[in-house]
């Protein structure tokens, strides 16, 4: 029998907090609820997790906090913020702490295993089982979440390899911005672009090593992720035309 997916839950309305831990249990999901962001931190260092639901304005630790907190123990579990306030400082204040997400309450039970789904899925944006990509002299280790060769060895967060993965899989041709946004993050979001810049910032740097590889931006359009080693035979034979702009 698989194992259950372990969710922290830190929420410090009680009813709500019940209400989001029966939900997600009925679907098959384990849940550890906590009341305070103080209690949320202990539960968290002593257990194993999949995913954390954290609420923001919460006693003794607020979220913001204990984002920032688990973001140094662990720079790869999904965090996504449950938070009353709708101001787009706020928001922003939530990505810079560490969070891959945020949903504004009142939310629907739908909308948030919606967005569960999207962090626990390991196929994102294809179908395929792809796992392992070429880059240049380097190989990219989805699963491992690790770029490795003569020029690279980093080890990448989930987020980041979400986002590197559906690169390699829409390769050398123009990938809108929203669909990026929708296939990675789940949703096409003014402010979930801004955090989806920052990851692209890192992937750039990760592999600025490699002199073929490049991701560019199309501007009012997206991106195009240059990579020649992952070119179809059809498209290395044919015309390559303007690939830099």
């Amino acid at each position: 029998m698989p194992q259950k997916i372990q969710i922290l839950l830190v929420e410090d309305d009680s009813s709500l907090g019940f209400v989001v831990k029966d939900a997600l249990e009925d679907k098959g999901f384990e849940v550890t609820l906590a009341t305070d962001g103080q209690v949320g931190w202990q539960q968290f260092s002593k257990n194993f997790y999949d995913l954390c639901l954290i609420d923001v304005m919460m006693p003794v630790k607020d979220g913001f906090t204990l984002a920032q907190q688990i973001r140094r123990k662990n720079d790869y579990i999904p965090i996504i913020f449950l938070t009353a306030k709708s101001m787009q400082e706020d928001k922003i204040a939530g990505l810079k702490a560490g969070a891959d997400d945020y949903i504004t309450k009142p939310f629907s039970m739908e909308e948030l295993l919606l967005r569960i789904d999207v962090f626990l899925k390991r196929t994102v944006g294809s179908d395929t089982d792809e796992t392992k990509f070429q880059l240049g002299t380097s190989e990219f280790d989805y699963e491992n979440l690790t770029i490795q060769g003569e020029k690279i060895d980093t080890r990448l967060t989930q987020k980041e390899a979400d986002l590197l993965r559906f690169f390699c899989l829409n390769a050398n041709k123009v990938v809108k911005r929203e669909e990026v946004l929708t296939k990675v993050w789940g949703k096409d979001d003014y402010f979930l672009g801004r955090s989806m810049d920052v990851f692209i910032t890192k992937i750039r740097k990760y592999l600025k090593q490699e002199e073929d590889i490049e991701i560019q931006t199309i501007h009012g359009v997206g991106f195009r992720f240059i990579n020649p080693s992952l070119l179809e035979e059809e498209d290395k034979k044919g015309d390559t035309k303007d690939l830099k702009e």
